[in-house]
């Protein structure tokens, strides 16, 4: 069962309680910035209770963010089939968390901070956003055929944030393979 829930306030606080678990760990590594990404960045927009978050670096810098986000308690899962994106499995103490080490500039980062920052902009989207992702957990209970159904709409607000057309083939392409 895929739950999405009701926008929480909470969620900002979530995420910089593992904004300082990962800043602890990478004391001494070169990161570009922690962001807090995926749904449960969006103030308003329902969402899986998941915080999602992308640890920024410069291609060269990865290793070392990877390891010592490891020496803290993650464990490194690879990129999965997303070029320049690697998942961590967070702590069991941590709250549920989609952690990710990302290259700076990269087209998994452009995806994430697109959608993140057109949402955020136009409220209208998000709740439309909101309803659809409703309405596909209402027919489906798994989580590639929900992917998969939101598929179209994210693409279209990938448009919007700029993405171009092979971009947004991109990710279409690495979301249904993952």
């Amino acid at each position: 069962m895929i739950d999405i829930v009701d926008y929480d306030p909470a969620w900002p606080q979530l995420f910089e309680s593992i904004r300082y678990r990962c800043e602890r760990g990478l004391a001494g590594v070169v990161v570009v910035g922690i962001e807090h990404v995926g749904s449960t960045s969006v103030p308003g927009l329902a969402a899986k209770p998941v915080i999602d978050v992308d640890v920024i670096v410069a291609a060269e810098q990865v290793s070392n963010a990877i390891s010592a986000l490891e020496r803290v308690g993650f464990r490194s899962l690879g990129e999965c089939g997303i070029a320049d994106r690697w998942a961590l499995e967070a702590p069991a103490e941590l709250v549920r968390t989609n952690t990710y080490v990302v290259v700076e500039g990269s087209l998994a980062l452009r995806n994430h901070l697109g959608i993140r920052d057109t949402l955020r902009h136009n409220p209208a989207l998000r709740d439309e956003y909101a309803e659809l992702k409703r309405s596909i957990v209402a027919r489906v209970d798994d989580i590639d055929e929900y992917v998969e159904a939101k598929s179209a709409f994210l693409c279209a607000v990938l448009e919007q944030a700029g993405l171009n057309a092979e971009e947004r083939q991109l990710i279409q392409d690495a979301n249904r393979a993952s």
